[in-house]
């Protein structure tokens, strides 16, 4: 695993140290399990759904 990282890191140019914390940078401003499901429930609270007969209702509505 060092020697993998140590060649990521020569061919970034950049010191071990400095792609380890960039990594670990980028993994940490991700969003975990737990805050992408919060944000999904956010979301489907502001779109409610719609029925089936209301979307073909909307299509056979706009082909007129």
């Amino acid at each position: 695993m060092r020697n993998s990282l140590a060649a990521k890191a020569a061919g970034a140019g950049q010191s071990m140290q400095e792609y380890t914390l960039a990594a670990l940078t980028r993994i940490a401003a991700r969003a975990d399990q737990r805050e992408v499901l919060a944000q999904i429930r956010q979301r489907s609270r502001a779109y409610p759904p719609v029925s089936r007969a209301a979307i073909l209702a909307d299509l056979a509505q706009d082909r007129r």
